[in-house]
């Protein structure tokens, strides 16, 4: 990039020039200095002496006459020395400018990084940090020579991984943590090596974060698509060996509940019965929600106005809730956010799943808000509940089929609801909503799930 690589030994042969023309100078100002003195010594000598030795004192001051030649030796010292005193002042203007071109480009490398370039000195203070990191560490230049832990909890893991570097002096790549930013979930993967200098002397860190977050999201989605696509033949097993076998047993459980209706009244017997009667009934509909998870079978695709399910499914929803003391808050916007293609039946389907699981979150009451909106080319759908949210070690479970923590629960709803809004193209994903403004244990407000549909485009 810079043709100045020459430079320093430019300089130094310039030094060097400098040096040996100054003591040049130097020497012959001396020698310049005692012919001039001896000349007027003899000057003083020849008024006195006779004239017959006055033929052979003009000899000897033809000898001495060296002033002229030693001035022009002066002079010839004197230019070479100003001409090597202004190669050493070119050069390190030169030298000057190629520096300040290094930073400036070294400036903008760092600046057109996607990535957060971080550095520190050995006590872990902030020494530098390029314009990405600044926007994903909620930094700027005036944090610099603060630790970093002036950055927060949120980014702990920075300081973390700085100190295990510092004491263990082996580079550390791709950890990940999480963020909230402004009710969305932002991965953030770091990094951090040690910083030496060329001498090879550890001075600092240098770390390293990016922003990960569509490619944690992918990732996320390719594993449950991965689960969802080894279903297929394992429900059509099922179906075959488990759903035939239990139809039959639930007809003989029907025929035996009414031939000992006429021969006994035995309390105990009709208990058991219903015990048998009500397991049955139970894995037929595991049985159904593991089949239509599996299903491969497309949706039907007509217009729907999502504002009109929401409407409908409020009204369906409002005995229940006024049971429960839950208020339901709907937030539609004042104009129609557009039209989604897709089944009418399977959306209603994720939007009351995503409500009875907000309602059972909140035992106590609460307010169940829904919001539509509309984000880019996608309608917005968010279901917010005010119970305790979802504890962090199983909120990666959560879509998966089977899971639950509720003892009445199939765990298929919201794997369900998963498959659903994929094959509408579209994404579901939740947040846990917490109150940060203060550095004490942070307190939960609820969760809200988020649908992302995308628009039906205009013919």
């Amino acid at each position: 990039m810079f043709d100045n690589h020459d430079g320093p030994s430019v300089r130094r042969f310039a030094a060097v020039l400098a040096l040996l023309s100054l003591t040049a100078f130097a020497v012959t100002a001396s020698m310049l200095y005692h012919v001039h003195h001896e000349q007027e010594i003899f000057a003083k000598l020849t008024e006195h002496l006779p004239k017959s030795d006055l033929e052979a004192a003009r000899e000897l001051s033809g000898e001495l006459s060296l002033q002229g030649g030693l001035s022009v030796l002066l002079g010839l010292n004197t230019i070479g020395t100003a001409m090597a005193f202004a190669w050493v002042v070119r050069g390190y203007l030169t030298s000057e400018r190629t520096l300040e071109d290094v930073k400036v480009y070294s400036a903008d490398v760092l600046a057109s990084m996607d990535a957060g370039v971080i550095t520190t000195d050995r006590n872990g203070r902030m020494t530098s940090i390029n314009p990405s990191g600044q926007q994903l560490v909620s930094c700027d230049n005036e944090q610099l020579g603060r630790t970093l832990e002036s950055l927060g909890k949120r980014h702990a893991l920075l300081t973390e991984i700085r100190e295990d570097v510092a004491t263990y002096h082996h580079p550390i790549r791709d950890r990940d943590y999480n963020l909230d930013n402004q009710g969305h979930r932002q991965t953030l993967r770091a990094g951090c090596t040690l910083l030496r200098n060329r001498r090879g002397e550890e001075i600092g860190t240098v770390l390293h974060v990016r922003d990960v977050s569509e490619r944690a999201l992918m990732e996320e989605r390719l594993r449950r698509m991965e689960r969802y696509m080894g279903l297929g033949s394992l429900a059509a097993g099922l179906q075959h060996e488990i759903k035939n076998p239990l139809s039959a047993l639930s007809l003989h459980i029907q025929l035996l509940c009414e031939r000992l209706e006429t021969t006994t009244q035995d309390a105990e017997v009709d208990e058991l019965l219903d015990v048998l009667h009500t397991e049955v009934h139970r894995i037929n509909e595991v049985l159904d929600g593991f089949r239509n998870y599996a299903s491969t079978n497309q949706v039907g695709r007509t217009s729907v106005d999502v504002a009109i399910l929401i409407e409908r499914l409020v009204r369906l929803l409002r005995p229940q809730a006024e049971q429960q003391s839950v208020k339901l808050d709907v937030q539609l916007p004042a104009e129609m956010v557009g039209l989604v293609q897709g089944d009418s039946v399977g959306l209603e389907q994720v939007l009351l799943n995503l409500a009875l699981n907000g309602m059972a979150a909140m035992t106590d009451g609460g307010k169940l808000t829904f919001r539509l909106s509309r984000h880019d080319e996608f309608v917005r759908i968010d279901v917010r509940d005010e119970g305790n949210g979802i504890p962090e070690e199983i909120r990666s479970q959560i879509f998966d089929p089977y899971f639950t923590t509720r003892n009445n629960g199939t765990g298929m709803g919201l794997a369900l609801c998963d498959k659903i809004v994929r094959q509408h193209d579209g994404s579901i994903d939740f947040r846990v909503i917490e109150n940060n403004t203060s550095d004490s244990e942070h307190s939960v407000l609820g969760t809200e799930f988020t649908v992302l549909l995308p628009l039906s485009q205009p013919a």
